[in-house]
């Protein structure tokens, strides 16, 4: 018998490319956080020896699901500003927060909880927009955690960076740090075609290419934001971007509410990832992203949360459910992202925007050990005719059992083994004080 690290034989497992949609009564064999083999149960208990075995019978095993676009401290700022406009969100109460309590503490205490709750919803990587990127990487490095880590470029000075040129200029020191990391890697990260002039959008072309790493931007996320765009630049931001090189396969475009065909066609073309963030948008009334015409012109459509202060959760369990069933809504169609597909948008979809897919992403012989667990011996999700119709309408985050990163168990019967939750609830606390008595003398 092969002797390897851990053994996880399950009900079933789902994973996501290959062949078969669900395999019954398979088990998944780990070694050294890769996957070495997935093969009948029967036949893995006779062919290995594990140093640890741990028997699902009543779970859906799967990839980790993939967050593609949130702002992890933020967390933070969970509530602090409900029901508002964007604009209005922004302007009046999210910007003046972080004037005046970002900073390095703020960011890393935040990103803790952050991944405490990703991993507590089966997420095994988000991708990170945010200031002090260094100590969001921080909070990763330590906690075990998969991530892109954003080197946000913003106009106008913040605590992070005085200008366009300093932000570029942490950021590529920051890359050069961590661009030997297993777990950790990087985007260029413009906030958005509102917040960052040509020149330095110029410049993150040039270094995308160089680096080959990803960009990635809030885009067309709201009426507003378009009709601004043409009133003051005379263009579409769409238009804008692609003229400057923007438009290209290393685009990760956020949001994306207003689009037209021939826009649809053009990120088809030049093969941008769109991230869809349906509960934010619809709790800022941002609008509504085409997914069914994106999926249908053969773009790669992932999903993400945003973050937790306009979502108000890094659920991504809800978020798939959420894009699920709007994109019926929108396209007027039932049949429009089924279950299986909203499965894919949550895993290797956004494996593959972030340029990681040949690591993670699907259940597949040769990647990383990010794999999630799902308790289905539940009231809410028996019986069970299809493990993925119930992980996509029926299950709810609480159903995550288990949580492995590179075959590191993260999660164990729903307990963080990496990170101390009495901890991070008592910094929440904190924060929580801090942020109430400030807006008490607002």
């Amino acid at each position: 018998m092969q002797v390897t690290d851990k053994v996880l034989h399950a009900k079933w497992l789902i994973p996501i490319e290959g062949e078969h949609e669900i395999i019954e009564d398979h088990s998944l064999v780990i070694n050294e956080g890769i996957i070495i083999d997935i093969l009948p149960q029967a036949e893995a208990r006779a062919s290995y020896q594990a140093n640890e075995t741990v028997e699902l019978e009543h779970h859906a095993i799967m990839p980790g699901l993939i967050n593609a676009h949130t702002h992890a401290s933020m967390t933070l700022l969970r509530g602090f500003a409900d029901d508002l406009a964007l604009m209005d969100w922004l302007q009046h109460y999210i910007w003046p927060a972080e004037a005046k309590f970002v900073g390095p503490e703020f960011v890393y205490d935040g990103t803790q909880l952050a991944i405490a709750e990703s991993i507590r919803s089966g997420v095994t990587c988000f991708n990170d927009m945010y200031f002090f990127p260094d100590e969001a990487a921080k909070a990763v490095d330590e906690s075990g955690f998969r991530a892109c880590i954003g080197l946000i470029v913003i106009d106008f000075p913040t605590v992070w960076a005085a200008n366009a040129d300093e932000y570029l200029s942490k950021g590529l020191t920051l890359h050069d740090q961590l661009r030997h990391h297993e777990r950790i890697y990087t985007t260029l990260a413009p906030h958005a075609p509102y917040t960052v002039s040509d020149e330095p959008l110029q410049k993150i072309v040039t270094y995308a290419e160089e680096l080959d790493i990803p960009i990635h931007i809030h885009l067309h996320e709201t009426a507003f934001e378009v009709q601004q765009a043409i009133h003051e630049k005379g263009s579409r931001e769409i238009a804008r971007l692609n003229e400057l090189g923007v438009i290209s396969s290393r685009l990760l475009a956020v949001h994306m509410t207003q689009l037209t065909a021939d826009e649809i066609a053009l990120c088809a073309e030049n093969n941008v990832s769109v991230v869809h963030c349906p509960e934010s948008n619809m709790k800022l009334a941002s609008g509504f992203c085409p997914v069914q015409q994106l999926h249908e012109a053969g773009v790669n459509v992932c999903i993400g949360t945003d973050g937790a202060a306009s979502n108000n959760d890094l659920d991504m369990i809800s978020e798939m459910r959420s894009a699920a069933l709007l994109a019926k809504v929108v396209s007027g169609n039932p049949q429009a992202v089924p279950a299986h597909l909203a499965l894919e948008m949550a895993t290797l979809n956004g494996a593959k925007a972030l340029g990681i897919d040949d690591k993670v992403g699907s259940l597949k012989i040769g990647k990383a050990a990010d794999v999630i667990a799902l308790n289905l011996l539940s009231i809410e999700t028996q019986p069970v005719f299809n493990p993925v119709s119930h992980i996509v309408y029926s299950c709810n985050r609480e159903q995550v059992s288990h949580v492995w990163i590179a075959g590191k168990c993260v999660l164990n019967e729903r307990k963080l083994t990496t990170l101390n939750e009495q901890n991070l609830l008592h910094k929440a606390k904190v924060w929580n004080q801090k942020l109430r008595e400030s807006s008490q003398h607002a």
